[in-house]
């Protein structure tokens, strides 16, 4: 599957376009790979973006997985960035501010 559209950071140009086959094939193309727990990620961070139209801050993200508000473990799994790499595989706008 090839990927629709992304800007220069990697981000879709047209959220629409998002489906998980375009999640999937987007790793591949930056070379990242997606287990269980960073796709459970993605999709509460859809729920929750559909709910607010919102890109969760990482404060409010980490206390709906039941962590702390410093969210050791997203960093964790995604080492650098969580939200900012949740947000463009799960075809979200980019996040601002504190996030």
């Amino acid at each position: 599957m090839s990927t629709p559209a992304r800007d220069g950071d990697g981000f879709l140009v047209d959220m629409g376009e998002w489906s998980e086959g375009v999640m999937h094939a987007m790793a591949l193309e930056d070379h990242v790979h997606l287990d269980v727990e960073m796709i459970e990620h993605i999709r509460l961070a859809r729920f929750m973006y559909e709910e607010s139209s919102m890109v969760p801050r990482i404060k409010d993200f980490a206390k709906a997985l039941g962590m702390d508000r410093k969210a050791k473990g997203l960093y964790d799994v995604w080492k650098s960035g969580p939200m900012k790499q949740i947000a463009k595989y799960g075809g979200l706008p980019k996040p601002t501010g504190c996030v």
